[in-house]
């Protein structure tokens, strides 16, 4: 008899084990979206209240921090267009390489942000060095390696004005379509506060 109950019970458990882990994923999901929500709210009340005497560098710095933490990203980036060379130009930086990395330029077109700018689409990788865009060039100098990675436009309705990267989930885990579309909805608001900022400048 004991032995007849040895694969329902096993069968059991295992359920149980894949619940306890689907709810586990659930929550972490909603946390990020909780968080995602709020610094939405926060960002969208500053950038509809830019004016003249607005920073808008430490403006951007915020949405990218609220963008890294929400997707739990241990770094990052806010690179823009120079409209007069084309080249990308690390604006706005967040983990280990932040003081070195800022104002650093790539020529257009180089690696996945490069790519993305150019194409107007976003991009989820798992391995970063495994991805034929990928460019090394900043791991190199700069002593970092990136692994896993997503990376969106920042656009407005006539041009893109540069992309917003996140590099290396923390726990080693994989980025995750949410995640993207989180940081999708966060390019968006930077864009929308970068426009504005640029019609108030032009108003003064």
């Amino acid at each position: 008899m004991a032995s007849d109950l040895r694969e329902p019970i096993r069968f059991l458990q295992l359920e149980n084990a894949r619940l306890t882990e689907e709810n586990h994923d659930l929550r972490e999901e909603i946390e990020t979206l909780r968080q995602v929500l709020d610094a939405m709210i926060v960002l969208q009340d500053i950038s509809t209240s830019i004016t003249s005497k607005t920073n808008i560098l430490g403006l951007l710095d915020r949405i990218l921090e609220s963008a890294l933490k929400a997707i739990n990203a241990t770094g990052g980036s806010l690179i823009l267009i120079d409209e007069d060379t084309r080249e990308l130009v690390f604006t706005v930086v967040h983990g280990s390489a932040r003081e070195s990395l800022v104002n650093y330029r790539l020529p257009q077109g180089t690696g996945i942000a490069g790519w993305v700018a150019q194409h107007f689409e976003s991009v989820i990788i798992p391995n970063a060095r495994l991805d034929p865009r990928f460019s090394s060039t900043v791991d190199n100098l700069f002593h970092f390696e990136t692994h896993t990675m997503m990376c969106v436009p920042i656009a407005t309705s006539n041009r893109v004005l540069g992309v917003i990267t996140a590099l290396n989930k923390n726990n080693n885990k994989e980025f995750t379509p949410t995640d993207l579309a989180l940081l999708a909805v966060i390019a968006q608001l930077a864009a929308t506060a970068m426009e504005r900022a640029e019609h108030v400048t032009a108003e003064v």
